[in-house]
This record gives structure tokens, C-alpha cells and sequence, in this order.
């Protein structure tokens, strides 16, 4: 599983990177702040994750092929910007990937440290969530999971699903294979059919 974990993770942090790139070149950043928003879109959910978990050092400081998987997305959203801006989706697709395969890395991470189910599926969605969150305040935006697209709600059920699966016994690589999928379908379907969760007003007197 831990080699499974280690390619899921590095996917992840190449899809997210590119996703953080299209957004910084998008704001119309200059090169070196299109690495960083790259940079903490790819490992800011992974960094908060290790930082709650007791005696974990931050994945990226050992890890440091996640650093060249990182660079290498955001050279290739820089060299194919015109291509892939000319797709509309590209950004949303990117992002659907990276939502699924680093929700299932934090919750694979929290069995690896023998934590309750429930705390496994939190730090799946925040290693899923949050590097898009720190991405998109970054560049002056309010971050997806705060307004009413429904985003950090798929990495929940995609984190159940994969724990549901796990206790049916179904082996490797199905069993990541399918949250994975399902999470990403789940995003890009509500995002092509504008689905909303509704939002909470004050009653005007």
C-alpha cells in the first residue's frame, strides 16, 4: 500500500501544482509567484495534515521528489498556458484530480497512525481542501469551500466511501481506484450542472 500511497500522493501534488499555476498565470503573476502559489497549492493541505498529526514531519522536507513533481507542473502550465487556457475546464479538471487523489492519501495516512475513522476522513479533506484554500487567498479570492460549491462535502463522502470499501475487504488498487473517481466525477458534474448547497440568510424585519 505505502508505494500505492507514495504515486497517488505524487499525482496529486503534479495535478494540484498545475492547478495553482493556471490560477496565478490567470492573476497574471510573474514567474516566481506562479511557483509558489503552485508550491502551496500542492503541498498546503498535505503540510497542515502532517502538522496534526503528533511526531510526523511535514512530507515535502523528506519527500523531496514531491518538489520536482511540483516544478515540473508548474513548467508545464506555464510552457502549455495558451493550450490549456483554451480549454475553460482546464483549471476545474486539474483541481477535481488533485481533490481526489490527495483526499484519499490523508485518509490512508490517518490508518497508517491508527486514528478513529472519523479523524481519518478529516485529514482527507483537509489535505484535500485546504491547499486550494490557501491558493485562492492568496490571490485575493474567497476559497471555494467557504461559498456554497460544494467542494469540501465530496472529499468527506469520497474519504467514507474508501473506508466503507476497506472494511468490505476490497484489495488494492480498486480500492483507491474507486473514491478516486467517484470524487472526481462527483466535481466536475456538480460544477457542470451548477449544483449548490443552499446558503443561510437573515431574515429580513
Amino acid at each position: 500500500m505505502e508505494t500505492i500511497l507514495i504515486y497517488i500522493s505524487l499525482l496529486g501534488s503534479l495535478t494540484f501544482a498545475i492547478s495553482g499555476a493556471l490560477k496565478a498565470i490567470n492573476k497574471k503573476f510573474d514567474p516566481f509567484g506562479i511557483l509558489i502559489i503552485g508550491f502551496v497549492t500542492a503541498v498546503g493541505g498535505g503540510t497542515i495534515r502532517d502538522i496534526l498529526i503528533t511526531d510526523k514531519t511535514v512530507f515535502w522536507l523528506t519527500e523531496t521528489t514531491h518538489l520536482y513533481f511540483i516544478i515540473g507542473g508548474v513548467i508545464l502550465a506555464i510552457i502549455f498556458r495558451n493550450k490549456l487556457n483554451k480549454f475553460n475546464k482546464s483549471l476545474t479538471i486539474f483541481d477535481a484530480v488533485g481533490l481526489g487523489l490527495f483526499t484519499i492519501t490523508g485518509v490512508q495516512i490517518g490508518l497508517e497512525n491508527d486514528l478513529h475513522y472519523i479523524n481519518c476522513i478529516i485529514l482527507g479533506t483537509v489535505t484535500g481542501s485546504f491547499g486550494g484554500v490557501l491558493r485562492d487567498v492568496l490571490v485575493n479570492e474567497t476559497p471555494v469551500i467557504f461559498k456554497k460549491e460544494i467542494y469540501a462535502t465530496i472529499s468527506i463522502v469520497g474519504g467514507a466511501i474508501y473506508l466503507i470499501l476497506l472494511k468490505l475487504e476490497v484489495q488494492n488498487p480498486i480500492l483507491q481506484i474507486v473514491p478516486i473517481v467517484l470524487i472526481i466525477i462527483a466535481r466536475l458534474v456538480i460544477l457542470k450542472f451548477k449544483i449548490t448547497l443552499p446558503q443561510i440568510n437573515y431574515k429580513k424585519k
